[in-house]
């Protein structure tokens, strides 16, 4: 069966954060390894993680199971569709979906393994789950959509371009968890999240 690959983001400045979002405590552990480990355990077998403001600081850090890669991305001020681009250029060409995750939107296992599991079962050009009826993360990009996907531009709604285009074929996938929602961008929002998911 072929794999699914994993990009996960983890090389923006964290300013409104004040510290790297990629080393706040989750569930025990560095969210960086939180996500590393629930993608593995939702079924990705490879993990592209792209680093850049606080490289020297989070690279340690990063390991866990299945197969991993570390990007660093120095383009990285220029927006995050570089990161993007920069972790999908490392992404195994046998490949059929790439799960883009931001690290600062920490996913459980259950809900990653119920979009990699459709994905293998139904092969949509995209999945995203929703939480009744908004849209969540992380979008699950069926293999097909790679072109697309490496030809995003900041200045053009970057990864936003590319779901907007594909919004008729997405498979939505509704999720008992408004986790999907969660984005911490902010002490204010790391707290309240870790309150409802990660103590």
């Amino acid at each position: 069966m072929p794999p699914v690959s994993a990009v996960l983001l983890a090389a923006g400045a964290s300013a409104r954060m004040g510290a790297p979002k990629a080393l706040l405590p989750w569930q025990g552990e560095p969210l960086v390894r939180y996500q590393i480990a629930s993608l593995v355990e939702g079924g990705v077998e490879e993990v592209v993680v792209v680093l850049g403001a606080g490289a020297a600081e989070v690279a340690p850090l990063v390991g866990g199971p299945g197969r991993l890669k570390v990007v660093v991305n120095p383009q990285w001020p220029a927006g995050k569709t570089t990161s993007l681009v920069a972790g999908l250029r490392e992404v195994s060409p046998h490949a059929s979906g790439v799960l883009v995750l931001a690290v600062d939107q920490p996913r459980p296992p259950e809900v990653l393994a119920l979009l990699v599991d459709l994905h293998r079962r139904h092969s949509p050009l995209l999945l995203i789950p929703t939480y009744q009826g908004r849209r969540g993360h992380p979008p699950l990009f069926h293999a097909r959509l790679l072109p697309d996907l490496l030809g995003v531009r900041e200045e053009e709604k970057g990864l936003r371009a590319v779901v907007e285009r594909y919004r008729q074929q997405t498979m939505e996938v509704p999720v008992d968890t408004p986790i999907v929602l969660v984005d911490i961008n902010t002490p204010q929002e790391y707290h309240e999240a870790r309150r409802r998911f990660g103590a």
